[in-house]
């Protein structure tokens, strides 16, 4: 049964267009709808729930915010077009493996504007707030140059003198932790903006796939809390308050999805930021439960791209060490170009 359900990759459908990754436009549901049920019945496409190999896609971010050039953060890599080659080569892998693929779940970073990584959340001296991409260090906070900013206190439904402290606290368990310095991004992933939404491309190809194997995707909202970052799905980047205090509880479904699902195929954005972290914390858990399951996690390494901000900063070495740390825990780096069926260590 399982063989069978790996016998062949399906063409791509007529309403994809490789070549309007970078676009924006408003997804035709119901047309696509009545396309993705013809399409089903003519490659004889099978309900997800009789999948023998139970298959998880995870996709981390692909929005419009991280993924359409012009837009906030686009994750242009090294090549300058990163983020919008990497959607091409996923919305292809889901159309070809549409009928192998059992679930697929996408995560949205979720942001407000009062935020401790966004500018208005500090001052300095003359009361201007940091430009975006600014790096704060712990000793920025000790001497004053940044600081809380206290007419953002009631809003956020704290004191000034808190503020400040969890200010300090934040950036100095960044540095214990191991964690990128503190950076302040662009206002970018806002809840309710254009920029929140999954690439209209990808969007498509999510609910194509719904149709067509009677699978509901799985979207996973991340990153609201006001007082910390959350590059990862599964936990924040600082877990507890000045206080000691829990900020938010760790999200436990991407773990369950790979102790329940035969595979989980993890893909999207950014290879250094979100999705790096990501999997840096699933495989946190995955050890903690059982170092076998490092097995069933494959990372499509051609669907991903690190931050690149030119004369700022390159993240990209420092990615591709960390999958080199992830391989060698026993999880495979795979292309997306490559047919399942031949991926490393598959079981039927």
């Amino acid at each position: 049964m399982a063989e069978a359900q790996f016998s062949n990759e399906l063409l791509i459908p007529p309403h994809f267009d490789p070549y309007k990754t970078a676009d924006v436009w408003r997804v035709s549901y119901q047309q696509l709808a009545e396309g993705a049920r013809d399409w089903a019945s003519q490659y004889h496409i099978q309900p997800a729930g009789n999948d023998a190999l139970k298959i998880a896609l995870i996709i981390i971010d692909v929005q419009i915010t991280f993924c359409i050039p012009g837009f906030e953060l686009f994750v242009a890599g090294r090549s300058g077009s990163g983020a919008v080659d990497d959607t091409r080569r996923l919305c292809n892998f889901i159309y070809r493996n549409l009928g192998m693929l059992t679930q697929i779940t996408a995560t949205l970073d979720t942001h407000e504007t009062v935020q401790i990584f966004h500018p208005i959340f500090l001052v300095n001296e003359q009361g201007a707030h940091p430009a975006p991409y600014t790096l704060v260090s712990v000793e920025d906070i000790q001497q004053g140059r940044w600081r809380f900013n206290s007419a953002v206190a009631k809003t956020l439904g704290i004191s000034e003198e808190y503020g400040g402290r969890q200010l300090l606290h934040y950036v100095e368990e960044l540095k214990r932790r191991g964690k990128y310095a503190y950076t302040i991004w662009p206002y970018h992933a806002m809840l309710g903006g254009i920029g929140h939404a999954l690439v209209p491309s990808l969007e498509e190809a999510i609910f194509f796939h719904s149709i067509a194997r009677n699978s509901q995707a799985d979207i996973l909202i991340k990153g609201q809390n006001p007082f910390t970052e959350n590059y990862s799905a599964i936990g924040p980047e600082v877990l507890d308050d000045p206080d000691g205090r829990l900020l938010a509880q760790k999200n436990e479904s991407l773990l369950q999805k790979v102790i329940d699902y035969d595979m989980v195929i993890i893909a999207g954005q950014a290879k250094s930021h979100c999705l790096g972290w990501t999997v840096s914390d699933l495989l946190t858990d995955i050890r903690a439960r059982d170092a076998s399951l490092a097995g069933k996690v494959y990372l499509l390494e051609d669907t991903t791209s690190a931050v690149v901000i030119p004369g700022i900063v390159d993240y990209t070495d420092a990615a591709d060490q960390a999958f080199q740390k992830f391989k060698e825990a026993g999880m495979h780096l795979v292309q997306s170009t490559d047919p399942i069926a031949n991926w490393p260590g598959l079981k039927f």
